[in-house]
């Protein structure tokens, strides 16, 4: 796909989806994170998270960095939020995994 970046233009698409990512590609990637916290009174050590919705792949960092301080105490359920409001963006880490 070609994507000219002063009229937002996409070409080479395989379907109408592909003009969107193209665009947003430019102006404001978003990524999913994906990542692990602290856990104790589990039987694993670390409880898998993820983000809800993507978020500003410019904000990678920070968010991981929140997650950085936070330690979890079982039982967590699935699907629990874990950290709100990720660096602002209204979206939230939550739990991948019941523990």
């Amino acid at each position: 796909m070609e994507v000219d970046e002063t009229t937002y233009a996409t070409t080479g698409h395989q379907c109408t989806r592909g003009i969107e990512f193209g665009k947003n590609e430019l102006i404001n990637p978003m990524r999913t994170i994906t990542s692990t916290v602290k856990i104790s009174g589990a039987i694993h050590r670390r409880c898998p998270v993820k983000t809800a919705a993507p978020v500003p792949k410019r904000l990678i960092q920070e968010a991981m960095a929140q997650l950085d301080s936070v330690e979890l105490t079982a039982p967590v359920a699935l699907g629990q939020i874990i950290v709100e409001n990720i660096c602002g963006t209204g979206v939230s880490f939550i739990s991948t995994r019941s523990m």
